[in-house]
């Protein structure tokens, strides 16, 4: 009978112990958000020291008159044609192009790149050149600067052009096809 209440008493302790008001648990670790803040602060210093280094390449460059487009890069026309269609969705334009660094170093040739066939949009094309085709005419020659985030951004092209780096794109618009509806 003694161990009938000790059972007793035991499962009792167990049944209280079971019901009572549980906490939850602490997490094992939390995140302060500072890695996110410390990227911010990052990128905001690299799109600065990108901005001055730019501005300095078109201040030398007295040659050509620069204009800032929507899409936070800059171009000049080394050649404007009289033309006045601008090349839309679903177009395909055929361009020449080369790129070099911001100090006029060759990263990869015209010859390199071949002439290039491009479906306006429907393609997927370096975002700068992706918008920067968009405000060419056919017969235009124009010099883009990208900043690195219209360019490659922090992973570069996985062969000449680094991490977040800025390039220089001189771009012949050589025809535009409008697209026919089939």
């Amino acid at each position: 009978m003694n161990i009938f209440k000790h059972l007793l008493v035991v499962a009792l302790t167990i049944f209280i112990a079971s019901c009572s008001e549980k906490q939850a648990r602490q997490p094992i670790s939390h995140s302060s958000g500072t890695f996110m803040k410390e990227s911010i602060d990052r990128n905001k210093k690299l799109n600065e020291q990108e901005k001055l280094a730019i501005a300095k390449i078109i201040q030398k460059d007295t040659a050509f008159l620069y204009n800032r487009s929507e899409k936070g890069f800059w171009y000049a026309y080394e050649n404007k044609s009289t033309e006045n269609v601008f090349p839309v969705k679903g177009d395909v334009v055929n361009f020449d192009y080369e790129i070099t660094d911001l100090y006029g170093n060759t990263i990869y040739s015209a010859e390199e790149l071949k002439t290039q066939t491009y479906h306006v949009d429907k393609q997927n094309i370096m975002s700068g050149l992706r918008n920067g085709i968009k405000l060419m005419h056919k017969g235009d020659k124009v010099k883009f600067i990208f900043p690195s985030q219209s360019a490659y951004g922090y992973h570069g092209d996985d062969k000449k052009i680094g991490t977040n780096q800025p390039i220089i794109c001189l771009v012949t618009l050589n025809e535009i096809k409008s697209e026919t509806p089939e």
